[in-house]
């Protein structure tokens, strides 16, 4: 079993930023690759970025690509998803996952382990 706990939302104007964090428990943090999903209103949830266990790659949705970095301290048994230039239509829960498959994988069905999410609002 792997413990995913996330933080670091909020409530941000357009154009602002924010960085989120995911502290992993249980497992070894470091044999999992990680996955950043979100889930608006009245939508399906998406994926937004991942990173491979070493953090040394790293894939991202078109729709922010250029404005998110995800990256992972695996000493701290971390990730993080630093938001820049924030936009009203990323508003939404945005939830860290654990997966052992190795290759880019972007399903939720794919994914082994989540965290509860944590509120990102994006004012105009």
């Amino acid at each position: 079993q792997v413990q995913l706990v996330e933080s670091g939302g909020g409530l941000v104007q357009a154009g602002g930023s924010l960085r989120l964090s995911c502290a992993a428990s249980g497992r070894t943090f470091s044999n999992y690759a990680m996955g950043w999903f979100r889930q608006a209103p009245g939508k399906e949830r998406e994926f937004v970025a991942r990173i491979t266990r070493s953090g040394g790659s790293t894939y991202y949705a078109d729709s922010v690509k250029g404005r998110f970095t995800i990256s992972r301290d695996n000493a701290k048994n971390t990730m993080y998803l630093q938001m820049n230039n924030l936009k009203p239509e990323d508003t939404a829960v945005y939830s860290c996952a654990a997966t052992r498959i190795i290759r880019v994988v972007t399903t939720t069905r794919q994914y082994d382990y989540w965290g509860q999410g944590t509120q990102v609002t994006v004012s105009s």
